[in-house]
């Protein structure tokens, strides 16, 4: 599969030509931009998830539902679920499919544990039941750690956690991934699951309310004051494609040589991105070219938000030989690139292009060839 001058299977040695490849949550941010790069790659692409949330969502702008095998589903449906893995036989399993916003679980605490605790159960359930499948990389969170605001970064073995419903259902789900893996994936069993924790993720086509950069993007279209609740907190930024470069490392080892690669693993950016939300705002706006001006104005009573998260990805550097590529900077390029198309170019076009850019940065010799788009 070759376009763009970049052959996108070799990227990784050809593994996922050809393969069947489940993606829960296909319609997502995330799960958009993975579907794309493995479709890109040759894979037969199988999605299951629940409907795009809007119109301008990167699934729904690049016509994937054209490209790959589209199918709506709730993973809490544990039948049609199953159904779905017998008919369709997946080689390798990415979950993503989840309740994803912080500020949502204290509104919806039962559903968003619902989700991302039994869904994950059906999801491993599903993977312990069909002979098919070789290996699953189950999608976390950085928020999946007891946070205790220290500054340096959390390593795989640090103990589970969860201020909040969201990032307690997640600290479940990895316990969820490893009571499966000890309990029915050893290492003669055929089957190889891990669980990735990233950092927080940025790029184009999220539109998810209550998120930073999909909040800005909206003040700036609409001329409205950037409101910030929490100015100061710190967050460790990536763009999108450096976890998901991550997650398919990763699954590409777990079918190679599934017992060495199973476990936990962290994908998150170097020190330099790891910076305050005002920091990011303050260069979003310079990318974008315009701001009607910035409110800090955390509501009264406002729920609780870490002030302060980092990961230390010292396991995936050295034994999956991942790094993070691109700097704050280079993060916040892409993203207004993405946003800020006029659909003079066809956004599907765009993704491909930002995605060979991003190979091109992974097979170079020298990183500081790299230039942002």
């Amino acid at each position: 599969m070759e376009t763009m001058g970049i052959d996108f299977s070799e990227q990784f040695d050809g593994v996922y030509l050809g393969k069947n490849v489940l993606v829960t949550g296909h319609t997502g941010f995330k799960g958009s931009w993975l579907s794309l790069w493995l479709h890109l790659m040759g894979a037969n692409v199988i999605g299951y998830a629940l409907g795009p949330a809007t119109a301008q969502d990167n699934f729904v702008l690049c016509g994937l539902h054209n490209k790959i095998i589209d199918l709506r589903g709730d993973i809490r449906d544990t039948a049609l679920l199953k159904q779905v893995f017998e008919v369709y036989q997946p080689d390798i399993v990415f979950h993503l499919a989840a309740q994803p916003i912080v500020r949502h679980s204290y509104e919806i605490p039962a559903e968003t544990f619902e989700t991302n605790v039994m869904g994950t159960v059906n999801v491993l359930d599903a993977i312990r039941g069909c002979s098919s499948v070789k290996a699953g990389v189950i999608i976390t969170s950085d928020k999946c750690y007891e946070n205790r605001e220290q500054i340096w970064g959390y390593r795989e073995n640090d103990k589970m956690g969860g201020y909040d419903p969201y990032s307690a259902s997640k600290g479940c789900a990895e316990l969820v991934a490893a009571a499966f893996r000890t309990s029915y994936f050893s290492a003669n069993s055929g089957k190889a699951i891990a669980t990735a924790r990233a950092g927080n993720v940025i790029g184009g086509g999220d539109w998810s309310q209550d998120r930073l950069i999909p909040d800005c993007i909206r003040a700036f279209i609409k001329q409205d004051p950037i409101v910030l609740r929490n100015p100061d907190s710190v967050r460790p930024w990536q763009f999108v494609l450096e976890p998901l470069y991550g997650y398919l490392l990763l699954g590409k080892k777990l079918l190679h040589d599934g017992a060495k690669y199973s476990g936990a693993w962290n994908f998150g950016p170097d020190f330099d991105s790891i910076a305050p939300v005002k920091k990011v705002v303050s260069l979003l706006t310079n990318f974008w070219g315009s701001s009607p001006g910035i409110l800090s104005a955390a509501p009264q009573n406002a729920p609780h938000e870490a002030a302060l998260l980092s990961l230390d990805c010292t396991k995936a550097k050295n034994l999956l030989d991942w790094k993070p590529r691109l700097n704050l900077q280079n993060a916040l390029n892409y993203t207004v690139e993405w946003y800020k198309n006029d659909r003079t170019e066809d956004v599907y076009a765009l993704c491909e292009r930002q995605i060979a850019s991003y190979c091109k940065t992974c097979t170079s010799l020298v990183e500081s060839d790299f230039s942002p788009p």
